[in-house]
């Protein structure tokens, strides 16, 4: 059963059990509203997370009040939102039903998923402390939803079969440093990496990083083909891509691994092996911060230096028949404010027909948001590197999320976190 089917039938039986079943009407529900009565958009999303640890069921009303929840009105679920000082209203069964109602009307674009178990998540990061931060771990720690660290050890060894969620955050899998080579060859923290890295390498039976990471690359993509939901921010998007054209193919120059790349190594990258891009020109000069032309840099400068002209707009999908992307683009927003990456967009020409296209810079080929399918499982995309921090550089602090408690750019990144506790639903059925 679809996606669509199984909110139909939840939707349904919530209307049906609330008008027909003799006290029903009198059985409370625990609306949370995410438009802008919403005190903090971000730990709402951690409510609904922790109701599915306690075995407590959500409804995800998609496009009811820009995205709320609707609970059972049980006190424990009452006492954790004002803990939490999250939005929430008290309503009858009868209300409750008159809501489920009017979303199923086909005159409106809103639709029911239900939410029943709370994924596992991993976030894929080095051990070592590096001078920059995750907004994904960030939106996790400040919305109390709790995650594992796993790196290449890990990877390798298969253990992400136990996990639904995998987030991949500002990574670079062409075993090229970040190409920070220029800017930051000789400060302390870039030295240590590329030893731990070279290191683990040679641990496990890699001559080179680039080597270690293409495989850790393909056990992934192995992961998502098998069922599992993998979401990227920044670096971690291009890179990712590049690292699975170029498997087999030395992209990296002397500096990075100590010989040469191959001349010819743009010739032989294999598109076919990518999730979302293709027919990109990798960036041949190992000085430049660029891996690819997948990105667009910001430009002209006055637009990098002033972060009030920058937007992108999400777009708008059918509830009833494209639920997946009108869950990802859930928000009180519909636009939003831009934010630079070492990858901050990608170019519209170079994204597979098959990929969908979430948001994107209105009259440009910058597009910031993506997802596709990959065998039984999704992949999601999104440009930049922290949403409220427009133009995050090495070495700054860590975004004070309690002064952003109403983000739209991180209410994006929390949709693909619960995301999976829908599509499990599917799985089963």
């Amino acid at each position: 059963m679809t996606v669509r089917g199984l909110a139909v039938r939840a939707a349904i039986f919530a209307v049906a059990t609330a008008l027909s079943i003799p006290g029903a009407a009198l059985a409370g529900k625990l609306l949370i509203p995410m438009d802008l009565k919403q005190a903090n958009h971000l730990k709402a999303y951690g409510i609904a997370f922790w109701a599915l640890t306690k075995n407590i069921e959500v409804d995800w009303l998609l496009n009811y009040r820009s995205g709320s929840f609707m609970i059972d009105g049980l006190e424990n679920v009452g006492a954790e939102c004002r803990v939490r000082g999250v939005t929430y209203e008290e309503i009858t069964g009868t209300e409750a039903a008159r809501i489920y109602a009017g979303i199923q009307s086909e005159d409106n674009n809103m639709d029911v998923v239900r939410l029943e178990k709370a994924p596992k998540i991993a976030v894929y990061v080095p051990p070592n402390t590096l001078p920059w931060d995750d907004a994904v771990t960030l939106a996790m720690e400040y919305a109390e939803i709790p995650y594992d660290k796993i790196w290449d050890d890990e990877v390798l060894r298969d253990t992400l079969v136990h996990y639904d969620w995998l987030h991949l955050h500002h990574e670079d899998f062409t075993g090229q440093y970040g190409k920070f080579y220029a800017s930051f060859a000789t400060q302390p923290w870039y030295v240590e990496q590329q030893v731990m890295y070279e290191k683990k390498a040679k641990a496990n039976g890699f001559r080179k990083v680039s080597e270690m990471k293409g495989a850790v690359a393909q056990k992934i993509k192995n992961y998502t083909g098998a069922g599992g939901f993998m979401f990227a921010m920044c670096s971690a998007t291009d890179t990712y891509d590049i690292a699975l054209a170029a498997e087999g193919v030395d992209i990296c120059d002397y500096m990075y691994d100590g010989d040469p790349p191959d001349p010819q190594f743009q010739k032989k990258l294999n598109y076919g092996n990518c999730l979302a891009f293709e027919n990109f020109t990798l960036e041949a000069n190992p000085l430049v911060y660029e891996y690819s032309d997948i990105d667009i840099p910001p430009s002209p400068l006055v637009q990098m230096l002033n972060p009030e002209t920058d937007y992108f707009t999400l777009f708008e999908f059918s509830a009833k028949y494209d639920p997946v992307p009108t869950m990802l683009t859930q928000d009180h927003a519909s636009i939003i404010h831009g934010f630079l990456g070492q990858t901050t967009s990608f170019k519209k020409r170079l994204i597979k027909k098959t990929v969908t296209i979430l948001a994107e810079k209105e009259g440009t080929e910058e597009v910031r948001y993506i997802h596709g399918n990959f065998g039984r499982g999704t992949f999601t995309f999104y440009g930049g590197h922290d949403p409220e921090d427009y133009q995050h550089q090495v070495g700054d602090p860590p975004t004070d999320l309690s002064l952003h408690k109403n983000s739209p750019g991180y209410r994006l990144i929390l949709n693909n976190i619960l995301f999976p506790a829908a599509k499990k639903k599917q799985q089963k059925t």
